[in-house]
């Protein structure tokens, strides 16, 4: 167990902050063109993929109990990455539409490491900010969605995944043999939808209209066309298309987080449209040292569901025989995901497994694969 006093030093959230120096990469490459196009996702991806190998995992757990003064810098890293983010999107518009040494091939290729960034850091960061009672953190998360276009995803990862994750009602949840391409499509169509049902439903408890001002829908639109308005201004048509598509590379990468945070694992039914609580064998888990360093923690991702207010430091991990692990870290396992022939022979195996090991009394799977089973109400 790590105490407050080592955690709280400097030096302990120094690796987390590395990705605040990521945007240099991003500069980098818009200067030179060329192959130098590449060294965002080199220096992301496959850099913390090949840390991994080397350093390896870390199994020690924070005290869960260390107050919140304890843990200022790992909170200042989330909360300054905004303005970051805000200069290296629409700083690189300006800059890369306006770049004739670079050809309109390269700039989308600038803008695909745009996005890794926005995907790999600014989401993963939104994420942290939106699990906070804090309204300054609530707002810094919606202002990094609504640069990626995403911003139902507060609502949907809010109000639908955490309480109906591993159920028919949570879109984001994998189902057994599902291929990521197939779920990323059925994805993209059903999350905004199951994110304004869930707020059309809170809006009715309350005795309020959908439309109603107090709607988090009206911010979302506001902020997405402000930052559309921005992208105009600065670099015209290209520059909204070169927006765009960042904000697609981040909401793949995005999605295919969630695949595998999810895949293949199911709540058990009780009948009745009930289903267990969620424990965390509910979620892969993986405590690779250096892609949580570049994912703050993301990847101990059982205990995220289990305590989905636990800031990122002090987030647990788990032994095997009480969550199930992955054998790599989100680098590459989402290569692996992209691929599903080579993700079906790595992850299936492993499923069967988990079910064998903690529901041996379920002999018939078909209906959980299926996603047959009746959906829980709506809460």
């Amino acid at each position: 167990m790590v105490p407050a006093s080592t955690l709280s030093r400097f030096r302990n959230a120094a690796p987390f902050g590395v990705s605040l120096v990521l945007p240099l990469l991003v500069c980098i490459a818009a200067w030179n063109g060329g192959w130098y196009v590449l060294l965002p996702p080199l220096g992301t991806w496959w850099l913390y993929a090949l840390l991994d190998a080397a350093i390896g995992r870390y199994s020690e757990n924070a005290d869960p109990n260390t107050p919140e003064n304890d843990l200022f810098w790992y909170r200042l890293i989330t909360l300054i990455w905004f303005p970051i983010q805000f200069v290296m999107i629409f700083g690189m518009i300006w800059y890369v539409t306006g770049a004739d040494h670079l050809s309109l091939l390269e700039k989308f290729f600038v803008f695909f490491g745009v996005g890794v960034l926005s995907g790999s850091v600014g989401i993963v960061y939104a994420h942290e900010l939106m699990h906070q009672s804090n309204r300054l953190e609530r707002w810094l998360a919606d202002l990094l969605l609504a640069t990626v276009l995403y911003s139902h995803f507060r609502t949907e990862h809010l109000l639908v995944h955490h309480p109906y994750v591993g159920t028919t009602r949570d879109a984001v949840t994998a189902r057994y043999n599902e291929g990521f391409h197939r779920y990323f499509f059925r994805v993209l169509r059903q999350a905004p939808v199951s994110a304004w049902r869930a707020e059309k439903a809170m809006l009715a408890r309350r005795g309020l209209s959908v439309i109603d001002g107090s709607s988090p829908f009206w911010r979302y639109g506001a902020l997405q066309l402000l930052a559309l308005i921005l992208a105009v201004l600065l670099g015209g048509w290209l520059g909204v298309a070169l927006f765009a598509f960042q904000a697609l590379v981040a909401i793949w990468q995005l999605e295919l987080t969630n695949y595998v945070e999810h895949y293949g694992l199911t709540r058990k039914h009780l009948g009745d449209g009930k289903y267990e609580r969620v424990m965390p064998r509910h979620s892969w888990n993986a405590d690779h040292r250096a892609s949580n360093w570049l994912l703050i923690n993301l990847q101990r991702h059982s205990d995220h569901h289990y305590k989905p207010a636990r800031r990122f430091p002090l987030l647990q991990t788990y032994p095997d025989d009480e969550a199930p692990q992955l054998p790599f870290g989100y680098p590459v396992m989402t290569v692996a995901a992209m691929i599903p022939p080579v993700w079906r022979r790595v992850m299936n195996p492993r499923v069967r497994a988990w079910r064998k090991h903690h529901y041996p009394e379920i002999t018939d799977w078909s209906a959980y694969k299926a996603g047959t089973l009746p959906p829980p109400g709506l809460r």
